[in-house]
């Protein structure tokens, strides 16, 4: 067998029996490491699938809302998508900001920040806009669930300045980046970084303390990752690996 099949099979096997060992969606005893596990919008194409199955393993998750256009021709926080953010509110996630409208941010100029928004368009902000940023997807969540949001922010990408972190800290936010072997690719052209591959390089990789992000629904990739959160989570809980939410970190 091929090495690369026999690594493959390695994988998909430990999956297999980690799906055994914590089916019921509790933890292994002794619990060698704590991993967190983050989703950010996206196009939500497999919000249901994702929810399914973190569910079926007990596994909580926080997760990161902008008011990004989904696959339904909606945006992820109409009001359309109440009944799925008020069902993972029962089942006791974790909820951060990341940001109305999915921007990023360029770079510092004296006390502004650089905003270039998804049409290409580029805006200057001070401390105040960026807080009504971060704060309008909590207005929002709070009036299609009844809950704010946790202090907690993830900016677009990843990219932060100095001036929107310290605007953020002044109105309450705390930024939640990720590890670097937590990047789980989802976003990755799929002809170069298959499935298979990316599956093999978490499950070797991830380290106590890890931050894991990936997205509810991309756009680009043709072939979606989002199945393979399940092989994911029950690889990691067959290694001894528990996890949490971003709540209540510091």
């Amino acid at each position: 067998m091929p090495r690369f099949h026999r690594a493959l099979a390695l994988v998909l096997g430990l999956a297999t029996a980690g799906a055994e060992a914590g089916g019921t969606g509790t933890p292994p005893l002794g619990c060698k490491g704590t991993l967190y596990l983050t989703f950010d919008t996206g196009n939500m194409r497999h919000a249901d699938l994702i929810a399914d199955t973190l569910a079926r393993h007990g596994v909580k998750a926080t997760f990161f809302l902008a008011q990004e256009r989904t696959t339904r021709g909606d945006s992820a926080l109409d009001p359309s998508w109440a009944p799925y953010w008020r069902a993972r509110v029962a089942e006791g996630h974790a909820f951060g900001s990341h940001t109305w409208r999915h921007g990023s941010f360029r770079g510092d100029s004296g006390r502004l920040v650089r905003y270039r928004l998804q049409d290409g368009s580029s805006e200057t902000m001070d401390a105040a806009a960026i807080c009504a940023e971060l704060q309008r997807p909590d207005t929002r969540f709070q009036e299609l669930t009844g809950r704010r949001l946790d202090p907690l922010w993830r900016a677009p990408g990843g990219r932060t300045t100095p001036n929107t972190l310290a605007a953020a800290q002044s109105c309450g936010y705390r930024h939640v980046g990720w590890a670097a072997a937590g990047f789980l690719g989802d976003e990755l052209p799929s002809e170069t970084h298959p499935n298979s591959i990316l599956l093999q390089r978490a499950l070797e990789r991830l380290r106590d303390g890890d931050i894991v992000m990936a997205h509810l629904g991309i756009w680009s990739r043709k072939d979606p990752f989002a199945p393979m959160i399940e092989p994911l989570i029950a690889g990691l809980k067959a290694k001894g690996f528990c996890f949490a939410t971003q709540r209540g970190q510091t």
